[in-house]
């Protein structure tokens, strides 16, 4: 099985309906992953009563008891200096002593980037962690990032992020070679500002390792034109809670619509079997999981106010980067880059 010897660390009380949501979730994920453990970190008080009801994922959970938590509205900074005992620093100093292979937190996203850095450090060759997820398209999955952890970037940040974001198209969506396109607002070579033109320049050299498509705009993105979306933090966090909102309204219309009459409730009995399936694709808990690539452990960001399912889908994510190998394989795209460009290559690769 994938999951055979992976262990997961779960901040049990990140997320608006935490610990049960937590728990629930990693029930499901281990109807799929039947030999997957867990370290849970959090209020034990309120974690065993829980595990109880749940005799399935009872034997594969070690509790590890602190009555401290993060905050949602927790400063990143403060969070960093005072919260060295909570669930969710815990979770990920786990990853760091070799107990878990990769933490799952539903908790305040600041924090929780600012802890697994200054924790986990970043790669070799890496300047700054980048926050990437799936992007639902018309030719399947894509990968977008920066979703929001770096504001301004300069071509170096975008260089690394088209790299990061190669290597998990590969080990988490299984793709040979994936193609990678910079987000512009034009196609054309002289579109954009100088980070994005001298970023495009660098990656079309015939030295970098991975497929370059060029500049796409925002319609490219769900056409699914290329299958690593690379972008800064700022453009990248307005484009996917944009297209979040867009599909939520889209829902509310379509449900108006249904309701709006006799014949259209009775057209409604014959579509939903469609629409049923339409749910599904656009479900965003089949994409909930945003991954801090960068890093030197594995570290995914669950929606705080996703359910048991989407947390299950974000525990999958980090399963599948562990079985797939994405460190090692990102720690030799790294390599394959600093080879090609006789750059000097950083140490402890």
């Amino acid at each position: 099985m994938a999951s055979a010897g992976i262990t997961i660390a779960l901040d049990a009380m990140g997320g608006d309906r935490a610990p049960d949501m937590v728990l629930r979730g990693a029930d499901m994920a281990l109807q799929r992953y039947p030999e997957l453990r867990f370290v849970v970190f959090g209020d034990e008080t309120g974690i065993a009563p829980l595990l109880t009801k749940l005799p399935r994922l009872r034997p594969a959970v070690s509790i590890t008891h602190t009555s401290e938590a993060v905050l949602d509205d927790a400063k990143p900074s403060l969070a960093l200096r005072a919260g060295r005992h909570t669930s969710m620093r815990l979770a990920i100093d786990a990853v760091a002593d070799g107990l878990a292979d990769g933490v799952v937190s539903a908790g305040n996203t600041g924090a929780l980037m600012a802890m697994a850095k200054f924790v986990l450090k970043t790669l070799p060759g890496i300047d700054r962690p980048a926050i990437a997820s799936f992007f639902p398209t018309r030719r399947g999955e894509s990968v977008m990032l920066d979703l929001g952890a770096n504001v301004d970037c300069d071509v170096e940040n975008l260089v690394q992020f088209a790299l990061l974001g190669d290597a998990f198209a590969r080990t988490v969506l299984g793709l040979v070679e994936p193609s990678v396109g910079l987000l512009n607002v034009g196609s054309e070579e002289l579109k954009g500002n100088d980070a994005v033109r001298a970023a495009s320049l660098r990656l079309r050299d015939a030295l970098s390792p991975i497929r370059f498509h060029g500049f796409i705009e925002g319609d490219d993105i769900p056409a699914g034109t290329v299958d690593v979306v690379v972008t800064d933090g700022f453009t990248g966090n307005i484009a996917v809670k944009t297209a979040e909102g867009t599909a939520k309204l889209f829902g509310e219309f379509l449900a108006g619509a249904f309701r709006h009459s006799l014949m259209a409730r009775v057209g409604y009995l014959f579509a939903r079997p469609a629409l049923r399936m339409l749910r599904m694709r656009i479900d965003p808990r089949r994409y909930n999981g945003a991954v801090f690539l960068g890093l030197g452990g594995i570290a995914v960001k669950s929606h705080g106010s996703t359910d048991a399912l989407g947390f299950a889908n974000a525990i999958g994510v980090a399963v599948d980067m562990k079985a797939n190998g994405f460190l090692d394989q990102t720690r030799i795209v790294l390599a394959q880059l600093y080879q090609a460009t006789s750059m000097p290559q950083p140490a402890a690769l």
